[in-house]
């Protein structure tokens, strides 16, 4: 069901006129906008970022690996799920991602910064994309599944975001979310990112279940990489220096060395195993 984001009445589509407020969300560039004061400016992220992630992505072995674990997830836990909502889809690569290897899954993402989907549309004509505060999702029951990939650590209410993702999905339907794990790992590579926290499992496993859901699978990933790491963070504290260039754009053979990691890593996912430290953190829970 979709929601009229002033009055929460329901309503037939955003693209029309609420029947109870009379109000109509207003559109940036051409897509639906539910929270526009929010579009261009705000403290969770730099919009000027897109650029360099959408040339980064489809060659960086994290953003690469990651995809096919969230795809591996999807396949696993909602095998039967007809649509699916990502919050904070930024330049639209795991979207891009996901519509490759599930094509029959109708998808949506929602971006605050309208500058993210100015990206993301180049990479998925089609696909319904608006500018949304995922504080405040105006739907109720709506979708299958809902992904928060790398999202919540830059948001202060995270639990108010959980919330409204409880809200959002239909029974039996769930959500699958991703976050930096281990506060330990700190750097200035989060604080250039503006990062609000790196989550500790306990934490998000109880923010989730708080929110309503029950848990079904937790795995940290990029485990096998976590002694290079954690030995990078150590030297990047040590020196009170910024983060270099050495993550963002690694050598040819590093990167793919690392994603081959990565591969192996996610076998021993599929097979049941669920590491239980690493850079990143993977839950996938259900409604209840």
């Amino acid at each position: 069901m979709k929601i009229c984001v002033k009055c929460g009445q329901s309503v037939v589509s955003h693209k029309d006129r609420c029947a109870s407020c009379r109000d109509q969300p207003q559109k940036i560039n051409g897509h639906v906008a539910f929270a526009p004061k929010l579009a261009q400016d705000n403290e969770g992220f730099d919009p000027e970022n897109f650029a360099t992630l959408f040339d980064l992505e489809a060659n960086h072995f994290w953003f690469r690996a990651r995809n096919r674990l969230i795809v591996w997830a999807l396949r696993t836990y909602f095998p039967e799920a007809s649509n699916f909502l990502e919050i904070g889809c930024g330049t639209g690569f795991v979207l891009s991602g996901i519509r490759q290897a599930l094509p029959k899954l109708d998808l949506c993402g929602s971006e605050i910064f309208s500058a993210g989907l100015s990206f993301a549309a180049q990479r998925l004509p089609g696909v319904e994309l608006f500018q949304m505060d995922a504080r405040r999702i105006p739907f109720q029951e709506e979708f299958d599944v809902i992904g928060a990939f790398d999202v919540l650590e830059h948001i202060k209410e995270d639990e108010e975001v959980l919330a409204q993702m409880y809200q959002a999905t239909c029974k039996p339907g769930g959500i699958v979310v991703t976050v930096p794990h281990h506060p330990f790992l700190w750097s200035a590579v989060d604080t250039c990112s503006r990062h609000v926290r790196r989550y500790e499992t306990r934490e998000l496993r109880t923010k989730i279940e708080r929110a309503g859901f029950s848990i079904v699978r937790i795995t940290s990933f990029v485990s096998l990489l976590l002694p290079m790491l954690i030995i990078s963070r150590f030297r990047m504290g040590r020196s009170g220096a910024a983060p270099d260039n050495s993550e963002v754009s690694p050598p040819r053979l590093i990167n793919a060395a690392f994603e081959r990691i990565l591969d192996v890593e996610r076998t021993i996912i599929r097979a049941g195993l669920s590491l239980p430290a690493g850079g990143s953190l993977l839950m996938v829970a259900r409604r209840n």
